[in-house]
């Protein structure tokens, strides 16, 4: 049994070694972050945002800069700087802006996929205009999704991090980082959730940032069909090691789906070669790079598995 030293209060042990990878974590990412403040046609608006390259390109939520054009940066150390708005993809939630000489250091992308539940994460914004703000707390869900409107278009952004650290507006756009000091999420204070919520850094996301860098847009491919979890037959799930597939409840006349040949009533077993099991499993395939390529898609008909050829086509106003 180890020795305990007089006087060590051993119960202040554990809070004194989450306080450490709490300041080490702020101290990390803190000098990274900006208060955003934007105006519109509508009026002013603030938010959060953190620097993610040496050459002053920031990341922040799409909504908090929706309708500007620009506005203004300011650091923890007090400097400001104007920034232009690179690109935004609202059916993302994401934005990426080009701050004019600043001499903050980026932040550290991370990769969402590997967090698990109670893990401790913090965040790092701007809330109700009160700069530098950290809180902290864990990841209590994952896999979330939360629609998101661009127009008439409507999409899920799915396994979004769902956490306990306290998110107030003006949070939006800020980072929320593992205990590494990485950034594995994009706060968002989504109004009459009541959750802390985070859009995930993984290779989805990272996809679309890419995007947004080169081109200053999103585009995304667009299939024509719509779908619902449904139960694999016993004797194929048996076969496949899974039990849900996709139940097409919907093909567009004429849309690529249409011509590929998928019918109503198909259960839909993989796309790409990968497994699907819902619609955010199609949905994280419809990015730019499909648009115009062969799309092998298995279905399961008539008791049969049967394969298809799908050609995505651009969704034109996304």
């Amino acid at each position: 049994m180890a020795r305990v030293s007089p006087g060590v209060d051993t119960a202040m042990e554990p809070l004194d070694a989450y306080s450490q990878v709490v300041t080490a974590v702020a101290a990390k990412v803190l000098p990274s972050v900006a208060a955003l403040s934007v105006r519109t046609a509508r009026g002013g608006g603030a938010g959060s945002a953190v620097v993610f390259t040496d050459d002053g390109f920031l990341l922040t939520s799409a909504h908090v800069v929706a309708g500007a054009t620009g506005g203004t940066a300011t650091f923890g150390d007090g400097t400001e700087a104007t920034f232009d708005v690179v690109g935004a993809d609202p059916l993302a939630d994401l934005a990426v802006l080009r701050a004019r000489s600043i001499g903050a250091p980026p932040a550290a992308l991370g990769d969402a996929e590997g967090l698990r539940i109670g893990q401790l994460v913090v965040a790092v914004g701007n809330p109700l205009g009160l700069a530098g703000s950290v809180t902290a707390g864990v990841v209590s869900g994952l896999g979330r999704s939360i629609p998101a409107q661009d127009g008439r278009h409507v999409r899920l952004i799915d396994d979004v991090i769902q956490t306990d650290a306290a998110l107030n507006p003006g949070n939006s756009g800020g980072a929320l980082a593992d205990s590494a000091g990485l950034v594995i999420g994009v706060n968002t204070a989504v109004a009459g959730y009541g959750l802390g919520l985070a859009v995930p850094i993984n290779s989805t996301t990272r996809q679309i940032i890419s995007e947004l860098l080169s081109t200053g847009r999103v585009r995304r491919a667009w299939l024509g069909v719509a779908g619902a979890p449904a139960p694999l037959p016993p004797p194929v799930a048996a076969r496949l090691g899974r039990r849900v597939g996709l139940r097409v409840v919907e093909v567009v006349p004429g849309s690529p789906a249409g011509h590929a040949g998928l019918y109503l009533g198909d259960l839909i077993i993989t796309a790409g070669g990968r497994p699907v099991e819902n619609v955010q499993a199609l949905q994280r395939l419809m990015l730019g790079p499909a648009i115009g390529t062969r799309l092998p898609i298995t279905v399961l008909r008539k008791g049969a598995l049967v394969d298809v050829v799908a050609i995505p086509a651009e969704l034109v106003g996304a």
